[in-house]
């Protein structure tokens, strides 16, 4: 009888552990769509032929490599002329470098472009400070970026997380907002960028004031863009049949270091993470480019140089707002067992106007013939996040399933951004931040735990 006792006990504990899901906070934010800032909020910069829209990516595997774009209105002499050089100490004269950039422009619809000029630089030193200037005469305009230090099992590194930022004021707020933060190297962002196609004939103006608007941070540190859907840009009835044209003229990555034949995927080394960027609106299915690339690339990961293994795909896996709800599907059942099989430590997602942190939970034990179907705890498992609460003009995604299914820890209807700092090859701290509270706040947060070095359950997470 007491045997029976205790196995029934057991049997309603697991039940409660499956129908029971994490924490919906109670924090509520005005559902509404967010203000759009106009224009002439982000003039051009003063100057004849200045450059503008400054920014910067990885340009190459492993870090050693940056990618400096800028826009001028005019192609004249020496506006695709990029001069950088290293910080040196005392009276030593800096060596300066000239490189020479790709140069591009295209037409969409009644608009053309300015002239886009993406330069490569390579053979950078590892944790390095390097100034570069773009422009000529009285329209010189100078920044600066520092190198991650030299791949390696137990660098830190400090990565800011933002999706669906769009340039509305609430937008406005979540990039300063992350700006507060001195410890940022790098923002890993999972899509939907200006949200030009918003607007009548997707007015290619927003793309160019988008790229005023970041550039205050994009100009000084690598982003590490995934592609939404709102980049798809794809109008045949206004007589643009080819998808992400404007979103590939602006920004340019190093896809080929990682040997993808698409911008739209591909990976990079950073400190002591492995980064993998997957495309939701391009071709998954077996035997696709994308498909193909991503097998080969899992097995190039080493675990041993780079213990973090992290995932970035625009349309979330696991989601539970009414709003996109199991849009990303078919991609989850195409790939999650390579997840879990390669101990994917972190899925990033954007799409979903809200926030939520899922638990380590996978769904691959399904088939044809055994009808299991159900999420469960998996300790191999990554941690699914959602973050499309940058501020766009959408507005909040607050139509949580209710009551909230197993797989969920944490979620929240508020605009904000996130913070990955890794620690170690075992310790990463993640902190969530929404917009109304001061930076050093942290509304979730929770310390990771490295699934190949460390794959111990983590700690129930401090949320405010």
């Amino acid at each position: 009888m007491r045997m029976n006792i205790v196995i029934l006990a057991f049997v309603f504990l697991n039940i409660t552990t499956v129908i029971n899901g994490g924490m919906t906070s109670k924090f509520v934010q005005q559902a509404q769509p967010s203000n759009e800032m106009t224009l002439s909020t982000f003039p051009s910069p003063a100057g004849h032929n200045a450059p503008e829209q400054v920014h910067i990516v990885q340009g190459d595997y492993n870090g050693r490599g940056i990618i400096i774009s800028w826009v001028t209105p005019l192609n004249l002499a020496g506006s695709n002329v990029v001069t950088d050089w290293k910080t040196v100490d005392g009276d030593v004269k800096p060596e300066k470098k000239r490189t020479h950039a790709s140069t591009s422009s295209y037409r969409f619809y009644d608009y053309t472009s300015g002239f886009l000029h993406h330069a490569t630089i390579k053979g950078l030193e590892y944790d390095t400070k390097y100034i570069y200037e773009v422009g000529s005469d009285e329209s010189v305009r100078q920044f600066n970026f520092t190198t991650p230090l030299k791949v390696g099992p137990d660098v830190p590194y400090t990565f800011g997380i933002i999706g669906d930022l769009g340039q509305t004021y609430a937008s406005n707020e979540t990039l300063y907002h992350y700006m507060s933060n001195p410890k940022g190297q790098a923002v890993l962002f999972p899509g939907d960028l200006s949200y030009a196609d918003n607007h009548p004939n997707h007015d290619q103006r927003k793309w160019d004031s988008w790229g005023r608007f970041v550039e205050h941070c994009a100009a000084y540190q690598p982003f590490i863009y995934a592609a939404g859907n709102h980049e798809v840009d794809f109008v045949p009835n206004i007589g643009e049949p080819h998808a992400f044209k404007p979103y590939i003229h602006h920004y340019h990555n190093s896809y080929k270091a990682s040997k993808s034949t698409s911008p739209l995927w591909f990976s990079i080394r950073r400190a002591s993470a492995h980064i993998i960027v997957l495309s939701s609106y391009s071709a998954y299915g077996k035997y696709t480019p994308q498909y193909v690339w991503l097998e080969q690339e899992l097995k190039k990961v080493n675990r041993e140089e780079t213990p973090w293994l992290i995932v970035m795909v625009h349309a979330p896996w696991y989601n539970s707002n009414n709003y996109h709800y199991m849009e990303g599907e078919s991609m989850r059942v195409m790939f999650e067992p390579w997840f879990v099989n390669n101990k994917v430590d972190l899925v990033i997602s954007g799409h979903v106007h809200s926030y939520e942190r899922t638990e380590r939970i996978s769904n691959i034990k399904y088939n044809v013939t055994n009808g299991l179907s159900s999420p469960v705890k998996d300790p191999s498992a990554p941690i699914y996040i959602t973050i499309g609460d940058g501020g766009n003009i959408e507005g909040i995604a607050n139509s949580f399933t209710d009551p909230p299914p197993s797989y969920s820890a944490y979620r929240e209807a508020s605009f904000g951004h996130a913070v990955l700092d890794i620690l170690n090859r075992t310790h990463a701290s993640y902190t969530w931040h929404r917009n109304q509270d001061n930076e050093p706040v942290a509304a979730d947060s929770i310390m990771l735990h490295n699934r190949y070095f460390f794959p111990v359950e983590e700690l129930p997470s401090s949320r405010v």
